[in-house]
């Protein structure tokens, strides 16, 4: 692209500059925007200043404990940090760090791989699959600056894995979810190498998506090893993760884009082949949002599904997560199984304009802040 990133994205997507002015954005993403104005480092790179006694063996009880003893160092610099009392500016990087053990620990977990909750326990590291279909390598379907992104977003540096734990009959992305060796086969330096070549383009953030990332947390987060640049990381994610795995993970997101699809237990089993959706998300979401992370929750608004799933969805996050922003997304359209099978012909039509204005009055009604992004 020779024209200025900037200036394409000013012409293309002109509220990704516009959205700043809105102050409720502006409070809710308060650290994704310090990081990705680079007043703030990432927290990834905050992580690698925190020492850590390197673990003797691989027992996960030991080195979850020792895990959290270097969380408590972790935050208590990410907060000096975030106030602008504390600066990494000078400090030494220890011989081994918070974000080294976090790899070791993703290692041991993915031996017998319990890193989302459909817990195959197979031992992905010695080549064996589980539901998502991979074993330990990660393979990337795509990689580019994405304009079509949350306004915040844009460009967004997205870089798309292939396998997911969900099975959704109409989802958008089957091609690369459903074939877990669609894309292309990248090493953990490769994968550091795609995100820093998509900084360099002007990238806002880097945006992990698929499919899903969680399976591949392991290779993600070794691949910050060879990245020292500031630019906000995003997990685009399903959140049907583990909390092991949600425990390596939180302390480097400096942004969270998760889906919340289904209310209803049945229809998340219907429809993506999933059980235990809603216990596992919303206990997911809670976690992050106690965090004190900025989040962007995204529910896509499904044909049928306004009274059943939206209503309650929003409910909860007015309840549980006030100070979110929320995309309400008018956009589904029947791919997949849902554009031909007839057991899904209830959700085989785009959703309509009646149902899209009952969801918004109902957030309204329930105070979620969703117009700035929907």
């Amino acid at each position: 692209m020779d024209m200025d990133i900037d200036v394409y994205t000013y012409l293309v997507r002109p509220d990704a500059a516009t959205i700043w002015r809105n102050k409720e954005v502006v409070n809710r993403l308060s650290w994704y925007y310090k990081v990705m104005k680079k007043l703030r480092p990432p927290k990834y790179i905050i992580a690698k200043y925190i020492p850590v006694e390197e673990p003797d063996g691989s027992n996960l009880e030991i080195m979850f404990r020792e895990h959290d003893r270097a969380r408590d160092a972790f935050l208590k610099l990410y907060r000096d940090i975030e106030s602008g009392g504390e600066s990494i500016d000078g400090m030494e990087r220890p011989k081994y760090s918070f974000l080294d053990l976090k790899i070791d620990i993703a290692r041991e977990i993915l031996k017998k791989c319990g890193l989302c909750e459909w817990n195959c326990n197979v031992n992905r590291w010695e080549g064996r699959k589980g539901v998502c279909g991979l074993d330990s390598y990660s393979y990337v379907g795509s990689a580019f600056l994405h304009f079509g992104e949350e306004a915040p977003l844009v460009p967004s540096g997205t870089i798309f894995f292939t396998g997911c734990s969900l099975k959704c009959v109409f989802c958008q992305n089957w091609d690369i979810s459903q074939n877990p060796n669609a894309g292309v086969k990248v090493t953990p330096k490769e994968l550091a190498d795609i995100a820093l070549e998509l900084d360099e383009r002007g990238a806002k953030n880097i945006n992990y998506v698929g499919g899903n990332p969680d399976q591949d947390i392991h290779n993600v987060i070794e691949s910050l090893r060879y990245m020292d640049v500031w630019i906000p990381l995003l997990w685009n994610s399903n959140m049907y993760m583990t909390l092991n795995a949600l425990d390596i993970l939180i302390d480097l997101i400096d942004i969270w884009l998760p889906d919340f699809k289904w209310w209803d237990e049945d229809h998340a089993f219907r429809y993506s082949r999933i059980k235990r959706y809603r216990e596992v998300v919303t206990r997911n979401l809670k976690i992050v949002y106690d965090y004190g992370s900025d989040i962007i929750i995204r529910h896509l608004l499904m044909p049928n599904h306004i009274e059943c799933c939206t209503y309650p969805i929003l409910e909860w996050i007015a309840e549980n997560t006030p100070d979110v922003l929320v995309n309400i997304m008018d956009q589904y359209r029947p791919e997949y199984k849902a554009s031909y099978d007839e057991r899904f012909k209830d959700i085989g039509r785009r959703i309509n304009r009646d149902e899209v204005l009952k969801a918004y009055s109902y957030a309204s009604k329930l105070n979620i802040v969703y117009e700035p992004i929907s």
